[in-house]
C-alpha cells in the first residue's frame, strides 16, 4: 500500500481562505488543469514519521521551508489506491518566490529509449477555496472541506 504525506498551506486573503496547490510536472500533466493540482506531498517509507515526511516534501517540491503550527487534516484514499495524510499550516510565499522543485527522470517520448528530467512540480499558486475545489485532485477535496470546517470554529486558526 502506497502512502504519501503533505502540507496544505493556507493564508487569509481578502475574500477568505486561500490555499497553496501545486501542479505536477512532466509530460502527462502538461495540458491538464482542473482536477490535476495537489497539495505538496510525497511518498513515505513504511514506518516513517508522516509529519516529518510532509514537511520535507513541501521543501523539496517548492524550494522553501514551511514552519508553524501543523493542524491535522486526516487522510484520504485516492482513486489509484494511494493513501494521503495531510496537515494544514498557515503561511505565505515571499513576493520574490521562485519555484525550485526536485526533478525526476523518465523515458520520454514513451518507448524512445531517451530519458529526460522533469520538475516534480511545474507551478505553485494560491487559490481561493472555491477555485481550489475545481483544481485539486477530487479525493483531496476532503482536505479543503476539513480546513474550512476548522476555520469556522472561533479562534481555531489563530
Amino acid at each position: 500500500m502506497r502512502t504519501s504525506a503533505g502540507l496544505l498551506m493556507f493564508r487569509k486573503g481578502t475574500s477568505g481562505l486561500e490555499v497553496l496547490l501545486v501542479h505536477p510536472g512532466g509530460p502527462f500533466f502538461r495540458n491538464k488543469d482542473e482536477g490535476a493540482w495537489s497539495i505538496p506531498k510525497g511518498e513515505a517509507s513504511e514506518n516513517e514519521d508522516l509529519q516529518k515526511r510532509a514537511i520535507t516534501e513541501f521543501q523539496e517540491e517548492l524550494g522553501v521551508a514551511a514552519s508553524g503550527n501543523l493542524i491535522p487534516l486526516g487522510w484520504v484514499k485516492q482513486k489509484g489506491g494511494k493513501t494521503v495524510h495531510a496537515w494544514a499550516v498557515e503561511g505565505d510565499l515571499k513576493s520574490d518566490f521562485v519555484l525550485a522543485s526536485n526533478t525526476f527522470e523518465m523515458e520520454w517520448p514513451t518507448r524512445s529509449g531517451k530519458r529526460q528530467a522533469f520538475p516534480e512540480v511545474d507551478r505553485a499558486q494560491f487559490f481561493p477555496l472555491e477555485d481550489a475545489r475545481r483544481k485539486i485532485n477530487s479525493a483531496q477535496q476532503a482536505f479543503l472541506d476539513r480546513l474550512s470546517e476548522i476555520a469556522r470554529q472561533p479562534n481555531a486558526l489563530e
